[in-house]
Order: structure tokens, then C-alpha cells, then sequence
């Protein structure tokens, strides 16, 4: 995997992608969750580098795409991924994101929605306004000063052991928390700045309609939020396929790789065959 930057007016962002795979093969995106970096999604980066374009980022402020300005909105990430994605010619992309990673795929497909070849919410959620009241949105916008007033043992016991189920999600993402070690008031700043970004592109009350063929993961013991009710919620409402990971926690893909690599692979296949009937 190459390392680039792409250098924005709020700091550096860094991404990773590989670059011998066909340009022309459908192109994978790996958007990793609040307070979590690029390794997150390793065992799916390890299995598909040979068999697509693969691509992950370290998500503004977040492990190498920092000193960032704490000043955009989710629709600017997306923005900047596209930016990203049109340099490495990454013109079809499948967007696989966990947690907020797959709320800014959602913003990605409100901004851009002819371009996107798929999308995969593994642990996340919708952005739609109807699936959320005013008091979480309210919430969401005033985690800031909890996250401040956290003892960092206690943060880093709970955001470690809270998301996994599994010995190696949970030292994974202990590990990711611990580049903030030194620095734990970044680390409330980045969570509050996610959340407060997360309940405003709620409150804009947009479409955010899903243009492509799409999959829900979620693992059956995902406590975080009340993910498991939203992504009820969206299945009922849009009709995508939901399926749920079992004895896995908010962080599915590192609980049970094997079983997400397998659905993403075979949402790939089935969009290829679509588009392809006689192949």
C-alpha cells in the first residue's frame, strides 16, 4: 500500500491505496469510524489489495491527517474524498464505511450520487432527520464537555471494550486510541467536533437517498448508541438488505473479518453480474 497526502486549506489528510490492481475492477473505500484510523480495516485491506483497487484514509484529524482545523462540516469530508478519489482515479467507488465513516458515504452520495459503484454501512446508521428526535440530535452537539470530564482510564476501558467483542478488535482499538495518549484533549475535541458535525447534517433534514445497490452490516451485539434500532429502522424503511453479525460488537469487521469480507464480496459480485447478465 502507497502512502499520499492530500494537502486541504484545514491540514494534511493521509490515505493509503495499492497500485497494482486494475483501475478498471470495481474500486473499494474504506471509511473508518470516529476515533478510529486506516488499521481498522486491515483484515479487509489484507484480503481484497490483490483482487481490487482498494482505498483507506485516516479521516481529517484523526492518527496521521493531523495538526487539523476542527472547522468542516461532514458534506466537507466529502467533498475532500472526492477530491482524493478523482486524483487516484478512483471513478466508480464502492464506499464500505464503519460507523461515521458510513454517515460521510452517505454525504458522499448526496453530493455526488452518479458516481457511486456501492455502498456498505457496516455499524453505522442513517443520516436521515425522521429516524432521529430532537433530543439525541441535541446530544449529539453537546458531547464535547462528557468527553473532557472523562477519566481517560475509564474512556480508554469503555471505547475499547465497548465496540469489540473479540481479543484482537479489542487490542486493535486500543491501540488506535493510544495515539492520543499524549494528547487526550484532542481527543475530546475530535469526539465532540464528530458528534456536534454528525446532528448537524441531521438537522439539514436532506435526502440522503442511498443511488446504488447497498448493504447494512451490524453486529448482533453492537451496544453503541442504539445502532441496532436504526439500522431496523432503515432496513424497514428503504428496503436494503440487513444483515446481522453474530457475537460481534460495533466494530463487526474486526469481530468477524472472514464473515464481512464474504458480504462485501458478494455484493461486489452481484452488482458486477447485474451489470454484466451473461458474464
Amino acid at each position: 500500500m502507497l502512502e499520499r497526502v492530500l494537502e486541504t486549506a484545514c491540514g494534511p489528510i493521509h490515505y493509503w491505496l495499492n497500485a497494482d490492481a486494475e483501475r478498471s475492477a470495481p474500486q473499494l473505500v474504506f471509511l473508518p469510524g470516529l476515533g478510529a484510523d486506516h488499521r481498522l480495516f486491515d483484515k479487509q485491506i489484507e484480503y481484497f489489495e490483490g483482487k481490487f483497487p482498494v482505498l483507506v484514509w485516516d479521516a481529517p484529524g484523526h492518527a496521521a491527517s493531523r495538526p487539523f482545523e476542527l472547522a468542516f462540516t461532514l458534506a466537507d469530508k466529502a467533498k475532500w474524498l472526492d477530491e482524493i478519489l478523482t486524483r487516484e482515479g478512483f471513478s466508480r467507488p464502492a464506499l464500505i464505511g464503519q460507523s461515521m465513516g458510513g454517515y460521510v458515504a452517505q454525504a458522499y452520495a448526496e453530493l455526488f450520487p452518479d458516481k457511486l459503484f456501492g455502498f456498505v454501512s457496516i455499524d453505522s446508521a442513517p443520516l436521515g432527520r425522521e429516524y432521529v428526535t430532537g433530543m439525541e440530535i441535541w446530544l449529539l452537539k453537546k458531547m464535547e464537555p462528557v468527553y473532557r470530564r472523562y477519566p481517560w482510564k475509564s474512556l480508554l476501558k469503555s471505547g475499547t471494550n465497548g465496540v469489540a467483542t473479540t481479543e484482537y478488535g479489542r487490542a486493535l482499538m486500543r491501540e488506535m486510541m493510544l495515539v492520543y495518549d499524549g494528547d487526550r484533549a484532542w481527543y475530546a475535541k475530535l469526539a465532540g467536533h464528530g458528534y456536534r458535525m454528525l446532528g448537524e447534517a441531521m438537522e439539514a433534514d436532506l435526502p440522503y437517498r442511498i443511488p446504488c445497490p447497498a448493504l447494512l452490516i451490524c453486529g448482533e451485539k453492537d451496544h453503541a448508541g442504539s445502532c441496532i434500532r436504526y439500522n431496523k429502522k432503515w432496513h424497514e424503511k428503504t428496503g436494503i438488505p440487513l444483515e446481522w453479525i453474530k457475537n460481534a460488537g460495533h466494530n463487526s469487521n474486526t469481530d468477524a473479518p472472514e464473515e464481512v469480507n464474504r458480504l462485501i464480496e458478494k455484493l461486489i459480485a452481484d452488482i458486477v453480474r447485474g451489470e454484466n447478465p451473461a458474464s
